[in-house]
């Protein structure tokens, strides 16, 4: 059976619909990481191994690949027959450097890109990253740099590393080969190495408030309202990538449905509960019936907190700081509210896991929400 052709092998880092963060032409929101990194180069204290963490879709990758791009893209301060050039200012290169366009293309012969690969076998990408792509990065930096200068790897992503290959990783950052830069991006940096994490300076990336997350969703190709901003915001966590599928997904009025139904809590709308359990049924609703989980999810758990610190949350959809000022209004609220949620979740993957029919399973977990709210009512 013939090998896939690289156009049509997906790529692991890329949000379907969206530029790749090698595409994306600028970063927002992380203004700081920018200018420690930047610091650290102007004033000749570069590390060989950065470790960018953050929630998953604030702009991590852009980072990286920014940085990268600066990194080979820049001149050495070596003085040379013109004298040494002025330290740059900022991490900026023009779209149509040379280095800026290669990497692009992913035609850069200094620049490795460390992520999950093709199976041929399977036909499909694989769950980790082997020890065969690492030791493929190594034989990588076992060659002579063409020019003898910088070169770079970006490890996309580092948390789906196996432990064969975080250990063929580890021995590379112990002795990192001759002007190399390693970039490792992480959504849950505690579940690396902890001699991984040692070996690197970490670049910390946090959510992005509304401003930031509305100008990269539109550079992104999504489109929100200006009065959405604020909702989109809560509901993404401040990602650019959680804002781009709830865009496409018109999750701000799966939010609003769902807060809608459990606002007649403790006694549900039949009728509403079965509209909401059909929109994620049936065939290709697969991404629908994924996000109303994750919207009901979020919603118990913003209950939750709101019960416990007895603070209201911005409004993601109207009337729903009312219904959790009701939800919460009970002594024992936040305990019950919090073992909901986490009883919920573990139908949600029980269910999924057995193939169960996704309007029934829906149906079954919101009526679980009827009970606990039956229980907090009064008498």
């Amino acid at each position: 059976m013939a090998a896939a052709l690289p156009e049509d092998i997906p790529e692991p880092d890329r949000i379907e619909g969206a530029p790749h963060p090698r595409e994306t032409p600028r970063l927002f929101g992380h203004a700081g990481a920018e200018a420690e990194f930047l610091s650290a180069f102007t004033g000749g204290r570069m590390h060989h191994g950065w470790l960018v963490t953050g929630p998953r879709g604030v702009g991590k990758a852009t980072l990286a690949w920014r940085l990268a791009r600066f990194l080979l893209a820049t001149p050495d301060a070596d003085g040379g027959l013109f004298g040494a050039p002025e330290p740059p200012a900022t991490l900026d290169i023009p779209e149509d450097d040379p280095t800026a366009r290669r990497l692009r293309a992913l035609a850069e012969p200094r620049l490795f890109l460390l992520r999950r690969a093709w199976d041929d076998e399977k036909k499909r990408l694989k769950s980790v990253i082997t020890v065969d792509e690492v030791r493929r990065m190594k034989s990588f930096f076992s060659l002579s740099a063409a020019d003898g200068g910088r070169r770079a790897a970006i490890i996309d992503d580092a948390d789906e590393m196996n432990p064969n290959a975080a250990n063929a990783l580890l021995k590379l950052l112990e002795e990192p080969p001759a002007g190399a830069t390693f970039f490792l991006i992480s959504h849950q940096p505690f579940r690396l190495l902890p001699t991984i994490r040692s070996r690197c300076r970490e670049l910390r990336l946090y959510p992005l408030p509304p401003d930031a997350l509305a100008a990269a969703l539109e550079q992104a190709g999504g489109e929100t309202a200006p009065e959405d901003a604020q909702a989109l915001a809560e509901l993404a966590g401040g990602s650019v990538g959680e804002a781009f599928r709830l865009t496409n997904l018109d999750g701000l009025k799966l939010y609003a449905a769902i807060t809608g139904l459990l606002s007649t809590l403790p006694r549900l709308d039949r009728p509403r509960l079965l509209a909401l359990a059909e929109t994620g049924a049936g065939r290709g609703a697969e991404e629908q019936f994924d996000l109303i989980l994750t919207l009901l999810d979020l919603f118990l758990t913003r209950l939750a907190r709101a019960a416990a610190t007895r603070q209201l949350p911005p409004e993601a959809a109207k009337g729903e700081a009312q219904l959790i000022t009701r939800l919460a209004d009970h002594p024992h609220a936040a305990r019950l509210w919090a073992e909901a949620a986490q009883s919920l979740s573990a139908r949600a993957r029980k269910g999924k896991a057995v193939n169960l029919d996704p309007a029934a399973l829906l149906m079954d977990m919101v009526l679980k929400l009827e009970e606990t709210a039956g229980t907090l009512a009064p008498r």
